[in-house]
């Protein structure tokens, strides 16, 4: 198992007293890692630290507002890529399809498409099938990243150590692509609201059925890693 992609994947999870419990670990996992830069190595424990001694209702209402209120920082990748277009489904299914053949049971409500789950998975693939497809979400990661650095948020060293364990140069045409688009910084929470309802798509499990079960995710830290293809259907679309 990869432990740092486990850790990233948890770093990026709903916060919840499980995980704030764990994350003096998972900042040691993640500062142990020559892959990552060592300013980003840094920053990854300091947000680790400020996850894990922060007001548990601070952490969550800060996590909520950055992920689940704003659409151009939504952690499920194919918002990005294919929007609410037909694409989205197949993707979808693609990717839960990819899952059970690695006999890979996600331990939480949220989309197969969400990033800690997808991270999850790829903690048990070889390093080398993982690292493709972060390479193939290198623009969206790339986006993210600025955005949240745009709005100081410690949670851009997650993107950017993904980046960086990506190994490969993000579409730059992609990257300035996404950030064109008008990034919806959820200040008004009535208009926002109205804009989900209007466009809501769902695919699988309820995206608003609950928060990821972190105790079940850390129980599998140190599980052995299973075979099968790494998905691959990231990039961007036509």
């Amino acid at each position: 198992m990869d432990r740092t992609l486990k850790a990233l994947s948890l770093t990026l999870s709903y916060p919840s007293v499980d995980l704030q419990d764990a994350m003096l670990e998972i900042g040691a996992v993640l500062g142990a890692d020559p892959r990552i830069a060592p300013d980003t190595r840094k920053a990854l424990q300091k947000l680790a630290g400020d996850v894990g001694q922060g007001d548990l209702f601070d952490v969550q209402e800060s996590y909520v507002m950055l992920f689940d209120r704003s659409r151009t920082l939504s952690l499920n990748l194919f918002e990005h890529v294919h929007g609410e277009s037909r694409d989205r489904g197949g993707a979808m299914v693609s990717l839960i399809e990819t899952y059970r053949e690695g006999g890979f049971e996600p331990a939480t409500t949220e989309l197969p498409d969400h990033l800690p789950v997808l991270l999850e998975f790829l903690s048990t693939r070889p390093f080398a099938e993982a690292q493709e497809t972060l390479a193939d979400a290198a623009h969206i990661l790339d986006a993210l990243a600025a955005r949240l650095v745009r709005r100081e948020s410690g949670y851009a060293a997650a993107f950017a150590a993904l980046s960086q364990l990506a190994g490969a140069q993000a579409d730059t045409d992609a990257v300035a692509e996404m950030l064109a688009q008008p990034d919806d910084d959820p200040t008004d929470l009535t208009a926002l609201d109205a804009v989900w309802e209007e466009t809501e798509v769902t695919f699988g499990p309820d995206p608003n059925a609950g928060c990821p079960q972190v105790r079940d995710m850390l129980a599998l830290m140190d599980k052995p890693a299973l075979k099968a293809s790494a998905p691959t259907n990231l990039n961007r679309s036509a």
